[in-house]
Order: C-alpha cells, then structure tokens, then sequence
C-alpha cells in the first residue's frame, strides 16, 4: 500500500520526525520493502538480469548490523492478492510501470527494476542467516502494524500507509534508518543504529491539533492502493481546499495540505464523513460512504496473532480459513516454502508474470516457461476423480484456465491459459492437491523431471544442489526461441562453476573441502573480473535468451517448491550473476580460451566438464560435435547451400512437455 504523494509531502517538511536510537529491542520489518531497498542500494546495474551476489551480501551486512545493536529482527512478507483482489486495478498499474522501465533499460535509458528472482533471493538469504520471518496470506501491513502494537516496538518500512496507522512505538523509514553507521554509543548502552521515527502526534499538531482518527479518512480520500481519488471527484469540484503556500511539488502538497487542513474542522471521522457525502449526489452517497468506511478499516491493526506464528509456527486468519486450502499449502504459505503466485493462481487463478529487461520485439521471455506452469496450474487446480465420478452428467472435460498478465511487445495483456492435464503413466499417481507430500518423493521427482525433459540417471553425477539449474538448462535449450548458442550454454556453465568455487573458497564449513590451488584459481578469477571489458556492447537478444533462462529457473523452482522440493534448491547469489553471464558470453565469441578460465583448478575443470557433459547426453548423443565445427567450415557449408539454410534439430531422449518449439537446437554464433 501507499498513499499518493504523502511521503515526499512528510519528507519535504521534516519537522514530523524524532531522532531513535535502535538498540536492544525487537523490531518489525515489512520485507518487501526492505529487499527493495537494498537491491536498489547494492545493485550497479540494472540491465543485465540481476547480481543476486551482492544483494545477498547487503542483506547479510543489514541484520549483522541489527545483530551487533542487539537488534531482534522479525520479517513480514506480503502474500498473494487476496481473495477479494481488491489491489488488481493497483497491480496492473504497477506491472505497466515496470514494463516501461524494462524498455527503458533496454534501450539504454537509466532507471531502475527489481531482477526477476530477488524476492527468492531474499527469502532464501533470510533462511540462511537465521532471521525470523512469515509471509502473509495476503497484504501485510495491517499484520505488521498488529504484530509492533503487541510488542510496543517501531516498524521498519518505506511505506507511507505506516504514517496513518495507529503504532504505539511509531514509524522509522528505512530512508532514516543508517544501518551503515552504526554509533558506538556511551557507557554500558552499547552501540546503536541512528533513525528517524515519524511522529503522527506531531504531524497532526501542525495541522489545527487534528484528531488522529482522522488520519485514516485522508489517506482514504486523497487515494490509496485500493481506492482512486477519481471516486470523490465531485466532492474535490466543490470544496475549495486552501493549501497554504505549499512549495516543492506544488500542487499535489498543496492538495495534501488542504485537505488536512479541511479535516480539521471535525471531531472525529463520522461527522467529516457526513459532511464528505453533502457534496454528492443522494443516489451516490451509501454506496460512497460504504467506500469510504470500508477502506478506512484497511488502517486497523490486525487482529492476526504473528506473535503466535513466530513462537509456536501457527500462522491463522480468517481469510485463509475461507480460502479453504489443504493445511500443508497454508503452512508452506506462512513459512514462505511456498510463493504469493502459487496462492494467486490457486484462489483466483490470476498471475502476473514480471517483466525484464529483454528484446521488446519478441515474444516474452516468460513465453519459455509456459508448459511448466501449465503444469503447475494442473497440480493446482485438478478436479479429483471423484468429483468427477460423482456428477457423470457433466460431459466437459475441460480444464481449468489461468488468466496470465504478461507483456505482449511494449503493452500488458491477459492471456487465458489451459492447465496441463494429469500424467497417468508416472507411478499411477493422481496428484491430488491435498494429500501431495504423501505421494511417493521418487513420483514427485519424476513428474517434475519429465516435465523438464530431463532423466535422473542423466543427474546423478551433478552436485545436489546443482541438479535443478541443470534440468533447468536442459528444458530452456529445448523450447527457447530464438536457439540458444553454443556461448550462451557455455557462459552459463562457467557462471556456475564460478559460484562453486566461491561456495567451497569462502564457506567457513567447508574449508577442510578447499584445497590452495581452488584458492589459487578463485583470486586469478577475480583478477580476470576486475580487467575492463574490450566490448561493452549491450547484447539485446544474449540478454533476452538469459531472461529465458531465469523465468525457467523461476517455475522450476516454483514447481519444485510444489511437489515438495524433490530436489535440492539451488543458492541464488551463488548460481547466477547477469553482469558476469554477459561478460563471459562477450569474451567466449572473441576470446575462446576463456573456457579455460578455470584451469588453476582441477576440481572446477572436472565440474565444468561433467556439467557440459551432461547437458550434451541429455540434449542428444551428437550435441557437441554438432555444435562445435569450426568458422572454416561452417563458411565452406554456407558456401555449397547459399539457398539452403542450415538447421540444426535437437532431439532429447525423453518426450517433452514443451509443445512450441519442442526441439530446439543450439547455434554457434557467426
């Protein structure tokens, strides 16, 4: 949530604030806003998909802060869009900003955008690093501001909304909150983090001693995320609202100002109510008073017991009783095993798939990606056999449908998309939704790796943890369009050697597995990363081809998730960097050697080997010495069929779900 233009408004006056000294206390964190945060503080570069490394590591450096200022962190996530979806006009509003910054970004303009997988990132470092956290059934604000009431400590956030709320310990914008420079402090006190907290007391004294209650009946009337300001347009066309001079953003503050100074007048939100409703038409006025009412409530603090979550591990609330999902899917919900787009597409069967920074022209990079969530939408919204068996008057067989909001060119659009139907011939399971950890972990494995095209036999020799991402690049070869090259494979296998190297060099754990020439060969990388690049090209259609890869890797982790995690999940800050993907394809097409890159280190030759081997066996048996022939050749065959283009085709050992493009193959590049 947020409230229109109320943030700059605060911000530009300053006098609404108190100086805090964080430490030894809890602290509620809306964690949606903080990932934003600091992904938009520790990333350099926007365009290239996304340096989960660095975001990962400021994420670590933020609660080690809050460690050392005895700081006890709680994280609240949002959840999906509700039952009601009230937000949805919000949410597509939101998804067409992102799709204008994403063209903007690939055209060379500045500007900013979340990477695809941050979200994941930043729940898996949480995990890691021991922070408590929940994520909702839906929007968390009213949780949160519950949750800080109930403990008497601050909330931690960059959301105006928390300026109306009612918080008994007040309000601290992560833009005041220097984590960065932590005090030492005086005597036994100890160290402390320096914030601002906004002090609702103070800001409604400037305005006439403005009863707080009020606060909520302005954010509502100068409009929120679920509620446009257009629906009181006859109210503004009438009352003269006197904004007192405001200066920097000019109107919008003095529209703020006005109306603040408007609802002075009043003793509480029932007569300012009243006297809202004066102004419109008599056929008008319930349906806008229940409006109004209805949308203020949105400021009450939730009776939702988190504290009950964090102590005992039982997240309840009365929308996620009526939701009426199998107890496993909520819990998984709660501790965020499982993400906000399994909930949407399971309540409302409503997705939006998120924009990156990809060739604008073509197909969207989420296109890659379809047959898997089908598959997932197929595990979700199945009609068991028994209600089916019940109603044999019911001669449809059709399946359920998901509405996607994906981008088509530069415009977001609602495609209808069909789930999969059940397989029958994998361990004569049915996958019924609610009984799904019972099926057998080996069905489970199976039906995700034919889903990706993929055999177990083909894995076994993978790391754990790298099996997934594999798969993952197996299934992207297979349905990706335009092909994807020979460097584009290559530079994503050395990506993830690179992130095993640095695994096994800088985990404390497993330092007894790190031998000197693995350190040897991870300093002479970082060297090779610090040398300026020659071309500093932006490869739009390499960038597009590895969005591909990341909305693969994102459904794979979504339908793994779903089934239980039948493989290991991979480390994102780890598996991939965009700046160094593009990097090590642009030195691949000019530098072949680079492949080499690694050589310092038997471990990391063996592993990059296995990994090319593997995706060569699954792919097909003549993957590579299709396509590795030479420049001279291939000019020789180009010569001896100038009217006869070459493909190549891709034929995997298992039948694949991808129904478009289902063979794929790779090209060299020219």
């Amino acid at each position: 949530m947020g409230i229109q233009g109320l943030a700059g408004f605060v911000e530009e006056r300053g006098v609404f604030f108190t100086e805090l000294q964080v430490r030894d206390t809890k602290l509620v964190i809306d964690g949606s806003s903080l990932y934003h945060r600091l992904c938009f503080a520790s990333a350099v570069d926007f365009r290239h998909g996304g340096d989960y490394g660095p975001f990962t590591a400021a994420v670590r450096d933020f609660f080690g802060s809050l460690r050392a200022c005895r700081v006890a962190p709680f994280v609240v996530l949002d959840g999906g869009r509700g039952a009601d979806d009230r937000k949805l006009p919000t949410m597509r509003g939101r998804a067409a900003e992102r799709l204008r910054a994403a063209h903007g970004l690939s055209r060379g303009d500045g500007g900013c955008l979340v990477p695809l997988l941050t979200r994941e990132a930043f729940v898996q470092a949480l995990g890691r690093l021991g922070v408590p956290f929940v994520q909702c059934f839906a929007e968390a604000d009213r949780e949160i501001a519950g949750l800080a009431n109930r403990w008497g400590c601050p909330v931690l956030s960059l959301d105006s909304d928390f300026c109306v709320f009612d918080l008994a310990a007040g309000y601290c914008p992560l833009t005041h909150f220097q984590w960065q420079s932590v005090c030492a402090g005086e005597g036994a006190q100890g160290c402390y983090v320096p914030a601002r907290c906004f002090s609702a007391e103070k800001f409604c004294r400037h305005f006439s001693h403005l009863n707080k209650s009020l606060l909520p009946l302005f954010a509502v009337m100068n409009g929120n995320d679920y509620i446009d300001r257009a629906a009181l347009e006859a109210f503004f066309s009438k009352v003269r609202l006197t904004g007192g001079g405001a200066v920097g953003k000019g109107r919008k503050h003095a529209h703020l100002q006005g109306l603040l100074n408007w609802l002075s007048q009043f003793a509480g939100p029932t007569e300012a109510v009243d006297n809202v409703l004066k102004y419109l038409k008599k056929h008008q006025r319930d349906e806008i008073r229940e409006l109004l009412c209805t949308s203020m409530e949105d400021y009450t603090p939730s009776d939702v017991n988190l504290e009950d979550f964090f102590q005992n591990g039982k997240y309840e609330c009365e929308a996620a009783r009526k939701a009426d999902l199998p107890q496993w899917v909520l819990s998984a919900l709660a501790k965020g095993k499982l993400a906000p787009f399994i909930s949407d597409a399971l309540i409302l069967r409503s997705t939006f798939l998120h924009v990156q920074v990809e060739n604008m022209q073509r197909p969207s990079a989420h296109s890659t990606a379809l047959p898997i969530r089908q598959v997932i939408y197929g595990l979700l919204l199945r009609v068991s056999q028994n209600i089916e068996a019940a109603s044999p008057s019911k001669q449809t067989n059709e399946l359920p449908v998901v509405c996607e909001f994906d981008r088509l060119q530069k415009t977001l659009k609602k495609t209808f998309v069909q789930a999969a139907s059940q397989p029958t011939d994998i361990c004569d399971y049915h996958f019924p939704l609610d009984k799904l950890m019972e099926v057998p972990m080996s069905c489970r494995q199976m039906l995700l790796l034919e889903t990706l095209g993929v055999k177990m036999s083909f894995l076994e020799c993978i790391p754990s943890h790298l099996q997934l991402p594999v798969a993952v690049t197996c299934y992207w070869i297979f349905c990706s369009e335009p092909k994807v090259k020979l460097h584009q494979l290559k530079a994503l296998l050395l990506m993830m050697v690179s992130g095993e190297l640095h695994r096994i060099t800088s985990d404390p754990d497993l330092t007894v597995l790190c031998a000197e020439d693995d350190t040897i060969a991870y300093n002479e990388f970082l060297k090779w990363k610090e040398k300026k690049l020659q071309n500093k090209d932006f490869d739009l259609d390499a960038a597009h081809s590895f969005c591909q890869w990341q909305c693969c890797l994102q459904m794979g982790l979504y339908l793994n998730q779903l089934l239980c995690t039948p493989l290991s999940e991979p480390d994102l800050s780890r598996l991939y960097s965009g700046t160094l993907v593009h990097r090590l394809y642009q030195e691949l097409k000019s530098t072949p050697s680079v492949e080499n890159l690694f050589s310092l280190s038997p471990k990391m030759i063996q592993l990059y080997q296995v990994l090319l081997n593997t995706v060569e066996s699954t792919v097909s048996p003549e993957f590579i010495q299709k396509m590795t022939k030479t420049k001279s050749e291939s000019c020789k065959k180009k010569a001896s069929n100038k009217k006869k283009k070459a493909t190549r085709c891709v034929i995997p050992e298992t039948q694949h779900l991808c129904n478009v493009n289902r063979f794929a193959s790779l090209e060299v590049d020219d």
